[in-house]
């Protein structure tokens, strides 16, 4: 089965994570606290190695959860990665180092496990000295001092016999330790980057078995360049070389035997080293570009070259070498072969970023491999701003524009998570708030695209109560007023409305002391539209937030501009729909002003139409009007005649969520201009789109309503006239609709 990032999971992969989600139902618990698993059968071995690093990377393993892997019978382990994972040295032994492993991650775990502690505890276990080949302790405090000794015998790195492949890097290895390992009689890979090793001479012991050396940042190693290639020249099968410095970290002075030792090497005589295939140099700015060309030319058999930050990736020999992958940062395949390589390297990552970011500011044509690479040093540098805030600008430039829509869902969803996350990481960074902004800012993604819109909403509104930035407050509010629309649920308007009412009403009062009309007034006012949309509860704050005091100012001083009155007077309607809050809008002046709105001819259909909608919902209820009776007798009948003049709109100008608002206007009692103003409206959006709408006239009960309507006798023609439309419209969607189905399994 598929199991690619833009294709369906495979079966394995549900199942497991099923079990993930249900330990705590699964398992017991020991005496100590442990869990156990209560049933389960024979796991194939490659699965239980799956589970193990499933926990793991979810965030599940820990000292309670890693109890299940004591049954070595039913999970029986070989390949266990618990990276990252807060495990103690205790918990390991009793889970860990009963199986018969082949190979262990345990970089970076987070617990009080120390080197020392794996290394005694995998020696413990015989089997476990021959059959370990790998083995990865990157990050962890080795602490040396405190190993155990078995029988008399400090037992090292030398125990594990089996060890082909050791990664030690970022750990407090000393020379001494690495004599020890250098004994191992099969070791092939390893690993000493970071790490405060100052002589290499114990390498000469495993000379004719090391095929792969990474070296990165030795920092505190005291050889003479000449003593230094000396050592690397006896390395005779010495297949992959990485000699790479962090160029971020390091003076003039600094790096400077290495950079030598390097420069010789490069310009002397392919008979040293004669297995390379592979060297890395990145960050060694003192290499030549004739170094570079000599080294190219004298090795026909070289498949990899790393040369970002050397200042000589676009030499001109690189080009004609069709086989030879290369770091740098001349063109795209260079630095996106930098961000697959150095993954876990923050120095080169933001390196390469950088150059991403200055190839990708004119792109056309869509890059997911790119995106990818993208997502994936985000999510592998979590708390680095240097990387995140240039990830987030190259996430922009790839999925600006149009080059969003040929991005896979899938890809987008991960990325736009990865983004959430940022902005909650870095919540006072400016420019990383931009970028994730801008790229949040596209209607492909907030409408199409997969994701926590409450998180997003939360996140953008939280930045808006303390940043004033305009364009940065534009942006912001264009997102809101498009999230809010999306998030569909009573808790979370309540969790959202009060904060989010206060910033929005803010932003709208500022603008209009200044009389402007633009996009961020217009995306605040439609925000503020749809956070009120059927919620009394945001429609409550919103009145004791003053907004109704605000809304009365805005709608006089903006008479002049309909797409404003639009978004004011559709608000109001949210308002009037809701029958403990009519009693707030029974002001005479205000019901008088938006009265002369329904009536004026020469406004826009849109406004009148808004206009007509609170006026036809306070009117429905006759008792509770509470104003003069002659303003209630002339508001329904001019709603009547007003109604009738309007013309049919071709655009759509709003939708509804739902049509029971509508549903006390349609009773057959009520006075025609109230009835009228709701089949209008209905008969309006339904003509425009009533593939949505006509299961919901049919659930909420609002085609019997329309029935009632059009056989009473008392109705008004107009208003059967155009109850008959909807439901002609209705039988005529449903009759297409049957059809279509009938053929579709024919």
């Amino acid at each position: 089965m598929c199991n690619d990032a833009d294709g369906p999971q495979a079966l394995v992969g549900l199942c497991l994570a099923q079990v993930c989600c249900s330990l705590d139902a699964l398992c017991s618990r020991r005496t100590d606290g442990s869990m156990s698993l209560i049933w389960a059968p024979p796991f194939p071995q490659e699965m239980a190695d799956q589970l193990l690093h499933m926990m793991a990377t979810k965030g599940l393993l820990n000292d309670t959860t890693i109890g299940i892997f004591r049954n070595c019978k039913e999970l029986r382990l070989r390949r266990a990665s618990i990276r990252c994972s807060p495990v103690s040295a205790e918990a390991f032994h009793l889970a860990l180092c009963p199986h018969r492993l082949q190979e262990l991650d345990a970089s970076w775990v987070s617990g009080s496990l120390s080197g020392a502690n794996v290394i005694s505890g995998l020696a413990s276990n015989k089997e476990c000295r021959s059959s370990l080949q790998k083995l990865s302790l990157n990050g962890l405090q080795l602490d040396w001092q405190a190993v155990v000794v078995d029988k008399g015998v400090r037992v090292g790195f030398s125990s594990l016999q089996g060890l082909r492949a050791l990664n030690i890097a970022n750990t407090d290895l000393t020379d001494s330790v690495l004599e020890d390992i250098c004994t191992l009689p099969q070791l092939e890979s390893l690993d000493i980057s970071c790490s405060a090793i100052s002589k290499l001479t114990a390498l000469l012991e495993c000379k004719n078995t090391l095929r792969s050396l990474t070296a990165h940042r030795l920092r505190q190693l005291d050889m003479s360049p000449a003593k230094l290639l000396f050592v690397l020249s006896q390395l005779h099968v010495l297949r992959h070389l990485d000699f790479s410095d962090d160029h971020f970290a390091v003076d003039d002075s600094d790096g400077r035997d290495g950079d030598e030792t390097m420069q010789q090497l490069l310009e002397g005589s392919p008979h040293v080293l004669p297995s390379l295939v592979s060297l890395d140099i990145s960050g060694r700015k003192r290499i030549t570009e004739a170094a570079v060309r000599a080294f190219v030319e004298a090795r026909s058999g070289l498949a990899f070259l790393g040369l970002l930050a050397t200042g000589v990736s676009s030499c001109e020999v690189l080009s004609s070498q069709k086989n030879l992958k290369l770091t740098g940062e001349a063109n795209e395949e260079q630095v996106c072969e930098a961000l697959r390589r150095y993954r876990d390297r923050e120095c080169f990552i933001r390196e390469a970023l950088i150059h991403l970011y200055n190839l990708t500011m004119d792109i056309d044509t869509p890059q997911p491999d790119m995106l990818k690479l993208v997502l994936r040093v985000m999510q592998s540098h979590p708390s680095s701003l240097h990387v995140h805030l240039v990830a987030t600008a190259c996430a922009f430039n790839l999925t600006t524009q149009d080059l969003a829509e040929a991005m896979p869902v899938s890809l987008l969803s991960s990325t736009v998570t990865q983004l959430l996350y940022t902005m909650k990481t870095f919540p006072n960074h400016q420019q990383v708030q931009k970028n994730c902004l801008l790229m949040l800012c596209s209607d492909y993604i907030l409408q199409d695209v997969p994701f926590d819109k409450y998180l997003a909403a939360t996140l953008v509104i939280n930045w808006l109560s303390s940043h004033e930035d305009p364009t940065l407050q534009r942006m912001a509010v264009a997102v809101i007023s498009i999230l809010v629309a999306k998030v569909m649920t009573l808790l979370t308007y309540c969790a959202l409305a009060s904060l989010e009412l206060h910033q929005l009403l803010a932003i709208v009062q500022q603008k209009a002391m200044v009389g402007v009309v633009d996009s961020t007034l217009k995306f605040a006012l439609s925000a503020l539209w749809n956070l009120t949309d059927e919620m009394p509860a945001a429609a409550r704050n919103f009145i004791e937030c003053q907004g109704l005091e605000l809304y009365e100012e805005v709608l006089e001083s903006y008479c002049t501009e309909p797409s404003i009155q639009q978004k004011l007077l559709g608000l109001l309607n949210n308002i009037a729909e809701v029958e403990e809050m009519q009693a707030h809008l029974m002001e005479e002046d205000l019901l008088e002003h938006i009265l002369s709105l329904l009536q004026d001819s020469q406004v826009e259909v849109g406004v009148r139409y808004f206009a007509g909608g609170i006026l036809a919902h306070l009117t429905s209820r006759p008792e509770a009007w509470t104003l003069d009776e002659e303003l209630h007798t002339t508001i329904l009948k001019q709603l009547h005649a007003s109604i009738m003049t309007w013309t049919h709109m071709d655009r759509e100008m709003v939708s509804y969520r739902s049509f029971r608002p509508f549903c006390p206007l349609l009773q057959t009692c009520q006075p025609s201009g109230v009835q009228l103003w709701a089949v209008w409206a209905m008969q309006l959006v339904c003509s425009q789109n009533m593939s949505h709408y006509s299961s919901m006239l049919e659930k909420e009960g609002v085609t019997e309503l329309l029935k009632a309507l059009a056989a009473h006798p008392d109705t008004h023609s107009d208003i059967k006239g155009l109850s008959e439309s909807i439901l002609s419209m209705a039988e005529q969607h449903q009759s297409h609709s049957g059809a279509s189905n009938n053929h579709a399994g024919s």
